[in-house]
């Protein structure tokens, strides 16, 4: 029996697309603009259809064409669009070039028609002058023949199981006639303690000063944690297994602290704010606080502040900020930090995508199962590739990301970029030829 279908636009590194495949869809295509991001989708989601395009330059027939579908019936359209910037008064906000994203999701809802949609967003959406501009959006999906649940609402992962407090909006719909998924009743919650209390204490570990990976033994793990450990079974969760050792403990390489900043995060009670780096330190027994992605490489690549372990005194690592997201231990990031909480803090923490997937699931009168065949991840160097090599691979140009460059620096960047690309190592080619 076939899973219903789903396409996630705006993917990132794959939350959605991840709580979706819980909920018993396959995800036939991902689509993003960020190399990096696709690359790591392409690791998770080896089965998956990785489009590394803007929304804005594909058509419904070449995304069809590119996931190998051919003319079969999507059953949902998930994703993200960023908004940037509201019109002033008397004009349309979905008409300002930089909602055009916004736009270019409806318009592939209108080209593809899924029998249902969901659109995530901000919260700030919901309020003051925004709230014009989401009138738009919910206008223009229903002048494409779609009708949604209305009143529209924020859900906040911590309601789902998710041990962090993320607040984002929903709106669902489905083909005027059919029945509207519902939105999910709170389902339970989650500590920072059950999420990474088993952790191995990374600074143990020398070698996670420079790679992001080593070979341990775990500790005992809440009911939270040895699901995504892979040692106990969810019953909600109809995702494809995925193989992978679960003696590694992945995606935590250490970031190094001055004796003044270890000593100040020591000093700094659970719950509270660190003074200097007005970072926060995670209490034990409540939720993480929003994880943020910072700011892309175009607009300077600065980190968002990252919160501070609550027992030791460092700033979390990636895995444990996966861990507080949701994502199950097979899930690998990018093993530069940078990257790797940009590619976190930009997602969906995949237990409330998939609250929301379950839903649909349901109106659209389909039964969830989980797949008998387990996946095999793809090769590792998708972690740890370049920008460069990401863009070539996936055969965009090495500036689509752009960078946020001082004018001297330009030419000089220039040459060097165009010399990697010359000597850039065949694997790239070799794997995805």
């Amino acid at each position: 029996m076939a899973r219903p279908i789903g396409i996630d636009l705006f993917a990132g590194v794959g939350g959605l697309s991840l709580g979706f495949e819980q909920a018993g869809f396959d995800v036939v295509a991902a689509v993003d603009i960020d190399p990096i991001h696709c690359a790591a989708h392409k690791y998770n989601f080896p089965c998956t259809a990785t489009i590394c395009r803007s929304v804005a330059e594909l058509t419904g027939t070449e995304l069809r064409e590119r996931a190998g579908i051919g003319q079969r019936e999507i059953d949902v359209v998930m994703g993200g669009a960023p908004c940037q910037g509201f019109s002033l008064i008397g004009k349309r906000a979905m008409d300002d070039p930089r909602n055009q994203l916004v736009y270019h999701f409806v318009r592939m809802v209108r080209e593809l028609q899924p029998k249902s949609f969901v659109f995530e967003n901000v919260k700030g959406l919901t309020v003051g002058a925004h709230k014009r501009f989401l009138q738009e959006i919910i206008q223009a999906f229903e002048d494409c023949g779609y009708e949604l649940q209305l009143p529209y609402k924020v859900l906040n992962a911590a309601d789902y199981g998710v041990p962090q407090s993320r607040r984002r909006l929903f709106l669902m719909g489905t083909r005027k006639g059919s029945r509207i998924p519902i939105y999910p009743e709170p389902s339970g919650s989650a500590t920072v303690r059950q999420a990474i209390g088993d952790l191995p204490e990374a600074e143990a570990f020398p070698e996670l000063m420079h790679r992001d990976w080593t070979k341990t033994r775990f500790g005992r793990p809440s009911p939270y944690a040895a699901v995504l450990r892979g040692k106990a079974d969810d019953p909600t969760d109809f995702g494809h297994g995925r193989q992978f050792d679960p003696t590694l403990l992945t995606s935590s390489m250490l970031t190094a602290h001055t004796d003044l900043s270890r000593q100040r995060f020591a000093d700094t009670a659970h719950g509270a704010t660190e003074p200097v780096s007005r970072f926060l330190k995670l209490d034990p027994d409540g939720v993480c606080n929003t994880l943020r992605a910072g700011t892309a490489s175009d607009r300077g690549a600065f980190t968002s502040p990252r919160p501070i372990h609550p027992f030791s005194p460092r700033v979390i690592t990636v895995r444990e900020a996966a861990r507080l997201h949701s994502y199950p231990d097979w899930f690998r990031f990018h093993v530069t930090k940078w990257h790797g909480f940009r590619q976190i803090g930009n997602s969906v923490p995949p237990k409330l995508g998939r609250a929301v997937g379950s839903e649909v699931m349901k109106a659209l009168g389909g039964e969830a199962f989980k797949p008998a065949e387990v996946m095999q991840l793809g090769p590792d160097c998708l972690l740890s590739i370049s920008m460069a090599d990401a863009a070539r691979m996936f055969g965009v140009p090495g500036d689509v990301i752009a960078k946020r460059q001082k004018p001297a620096q330009k030419q000089g960047d220039a040459e060097t970029g165009k010399r990697r690309r010359q000597e850039a190592p065949l694997f790239v080619e070799d794997l995805f030829a």
